[in-house]
């Protein structure tokens, strides 16, 4: 147990549980991965706030409850295989990991990507493969995945995420403007279709790449 336990037991309480959040394996994730580690040192006193952070190279880490929607929405199981597009500074990743059974990650920096994928593997998360890459199309010889998860702002649904889900497997993403999306997830049916759910208001940075911005 170490010295940030009961902040994150009171992020779990105060701006996760009682905003919504009810998913049992996502609390739990959100209370055993130490989000502080994720941060750097000079933020790390802030880690557990309701906000996100900066993480160097202008990307930050996406506010904790943000981190528990997407998570929850996403409908994780233990098999589930699980696609992360933007890994930052791999705290998300982590959550995933404590969920599902692999969780693939893309990050377009690649300074980014090599240090979340050093963390990672440090802090013991060995489900978890890190690369750098384009998220837009995301891992293809990785899939099908049941869930695909994208923390940044795209025009639409990149087809390439669409076609590399299982059937009734879920992408949850922020769709819209550069300035505010809606958060979506859109799950694939049996015959190649889609259903389309608006889940809340976000604002995430742009979801740079050949189907993004």
């Amino acid at each position: 147990m170490d010295d940030f336990h009961a902040q994150r037991e009171a992020m779990v309480e105060h701006q996760i549980s009682r905003r919504g959040v009810k998913d049992p394996a996502t609390l739990k994730a959100m209370r055993d991965v130490p989000r502080h580690l994720f941060v750097p040192p000079d933020m790390q006193q802030y880690a557990y706030q309701d906000s996100p952070l900066p993480i160097g190279m202008d990307q930050t880490i996406s506010q904790p409850y943000i981190v528990a929607l997407m998570t929850e929405v996403a409908q994780l199981t233990p098999e589930a295989r699980v696609l992360d597009i933007g890994t930052g500074s791999g705290y998300a990743a982590a959550v995933l990991a404590c969920i599902a059974s692999e969780v693939y990650s893309i990050e377009r920096i690649e300074p980014l990507a090599q240090n979340a994928a050093a963390l990672l593997k440090e802090l013991g998360y060995h489900n978890v493969t890190v690369k750098a890459g384009d998220g837009t199309l995301g891992w293809p010889e990785a899939g099908p995945f049941d869930a695909i998860i994208v923390t940044a702002g795209a025009p639409v649904v990149p087809e390439s995420f669409k076609s590399q889900l299982k059937e009734g497997g879920r992408v949850v993403i922020p769709v819209g403007d550069a300035l505010s999306q809606q958060l979506v997830r859109l799950r694939k049916g049996p015959k190649g279709d889609y259903t389309r759910e608006l889940i809340e208001h976000v604002r995430f940075v742009p979801l740079i790449g050949e189907q993004g911005w």
